[in-house]
């Protein structure tokens, strides 16, 4: 276990700090967009459906680590922020009024959100020393796979009675596309960042 500690240490106090940060500003912007949906520009945006899926996403790793992993591995901080982020970002985006105001803000979201999620479904599940085609091969099984539960949540969530119905298909097929893309730049980069001697804090789903 004192191996896998030191490793862990080297994870960046930024990432740490960026990550309770994080943490505490979903929650309360969470709580905001409970009280005033039309400030968090949430209404018939599956708020509820929000404020109970993105604590349980981001609080996924904590309890697992506590669970399964604490007595043999530090907790893994980067991981953790990474899906923090897709989930506080979403909030974020909708609080700003992104989502209305940039075209291509959903776009970069599937992208980024789903490449996001796959690095850290990888940084948790793999060895570093495996090859790329088994790195590609992770993030584009959960990858795609996140982005399909997506869309079928959103679309029964608020889609299937909005007004945007009319364009859902052609918007879910733009939509899988990109954060099947996001996941395999994902595989790339987290693959080359292990090979530069990055982001190699032992895999705690790894024995």
């Amino acid at each position: 276990m004192s191996e896998a500690v030191i490793d862990q240490s080297a994870t960046p106090t930024v990432a740490r700090t960026a990550n309770v940060f994080a943490k505490g500003a979903l929650v309360l912007l969470l709580v905001l967009a409970l009280l005033y949906p039309d400030q968090g520009n949430l209404r018939d945006k599956a708020a509820g459906m929000r404020a109970v899926g993105y604590p349980l996403i981001s609080f996924t790793v904590p309890v697992l680590w506590w669970a399964l992993w604490r007595d043999r591995i530090s907790f893994p901080w980067l991981p953790d922020l990474l899906i923090t982020i897709t989930c506080f970002t979403d909030i974020l985006g909708n609080r700003m009024d992104l989502y209305d105001t940039v075209v291509w803000f959903d776009d970069w979201m599937h992208f980024m959100n789903t490449g996001l999620l796959a690095a850290a479904f990888v940084l948790l599940t793999l060895p570093r020393d495996v090859g790329l085609g088994r790195v590609v091969e992770r993030c584009l099984a959960f990858g795609a796979t996140a982005a399909i539960a997506w869309e079928v949540a959103e679309f029964f969530a608020f889609i299937s009675r909005s007004t945007e119905r009319e364009f859902a298909y052609a918007d879910t097929l733009g939509d899988l596309s990109l954060g099947t893309a996001g996941a395999v730049v994902a595989a790339f980069v987290v693959h080359a960042s292990w090979r530069r001697g990055r982001l190699l804090d032992p895999p705690p789903a790894v024995r």
